[in-house]
């Protein structure tokens, strides 16, 4: 009940917005607290339990317009991947920090048959067929579908095999992309293609899902209890969570959860053990 009413006055103190937003969500879900922020804009709680002996790390975050609180910081185009913690410290803003894209490196050097070139063409790029930072469009692949998320004035938008210009068309400020297959839900029912490789082996993983347009859940799955089948990760959510959608970011040893206190130190919860392209940030929203 305290909790309660402190979010209360928290969503009393809100500017003015445009729209008025949802309030924060909680999910009925029993977890031990590692961390969590309140403010008038940001609400970010990270969570610990298990799903079939695995460790999980489950944060809900909460956001007054997810348009302007949602960030992206990377490694330098076509030149290098970073260690994520490199990366967060472009974005010394950022509250909280995710691993976010698929990449292609000399080591991991596959990809998709459609995409034109030849490997080496894509070299310390982010998977996906559009490729926008900050407003900048780095690459657009004409005649490829996108299958990824963008960020728009209204928060996260989840694509499902769209043409890249129409993607483009709606004015993205960042996108992030990984697999073909990495969209798993789509109005709250599940997509996840059950002859895709991953979708029963276990890892460690990443998800991003959207609850409502205020409010958006990530699981993070560690190696701890053996990780998760991408098909238990899909039934724990929808269970869990009932999400509009949920996106599979980048996993295995590029999962890595952070977060900064109060006095703007960087902590993190779960390590990743191989550098990133790139980073998903959640901040206060700009004054």
């Amino acid at each position: 009940m305290k909790k309660l009413l402190v979010l209360l006055l928290l969503l009393l103190a809100l500017p003015a917005l445009a729209e008025e937003p949802l309030p924060p969500w909680q999910p009925a879900l029993e977890m031990e607290t590692v961390a969590e922020h309140a403010s008038g804009t940001l609400i970010w709680r990270i969570g610990k339990t298990k799903v079939d002996k695995t460790t999980v790390y489950v944060t809900t975050v909460w956001m007054a317009d997810p348009g302007q609180q949602i960030g992206k910081a990377t490694a330098d185009w076509r030149k290098n991947v970073l260690p994520t913690a490199d990366i967060a410290k472009r974005e010394p803003g950022a509250s909280l920090i995710i691993n976010a894209s698929g990449y292609v490196t000399r080591t991991y050097k596959w990809i998709p048959e459609n995409y034109p070139g030849t490997n080496s063409d894509y070299y310390f790029t982010p998977l996906g067929s559009v490729t926008v930072t900050d407003g900048e469009t780095f690459r657009c692949l004409e005649g490829v579908p996108y299958y990824g998320l963008t960020l728009n004035t209204d928060g996260l938008r989840l694509h499902v095999g769209e043409d890249p210009e129409a993607v483009l068309a709606q004015e993205p400020t960042q996108t992030w992309s990984f697999y073909v297959e990495c969209p798993i839900i789509r109005d709250h029912q599940s997509i996840l293609d059950p002859e895709w490789k991953f979708t029963n082996s276990k890892a460690m993983r990443t998800v991003i899902a959207r609850i409502d347009a205020n409010n958006y859940v990530i699981l993070t799955v560690t190696s701890n209890g053996g990780g998760l089948t991408m098909a238990r990760v899909v039934e724990f959510l929808m269970e869990a969570f009932d999400p509009e959608w949920a996106y599979n970011l980048d996993g295995g040893p590029s999962s890595a959860l952070m977060y900064r206190d109060g006095n703007g130190k960087l902590h993190t919860v779960w390590k990743n053990g191989q550098a990133n392209v790139d980073v998903m940030t959640f901040s206060e929203l700009p004054q």
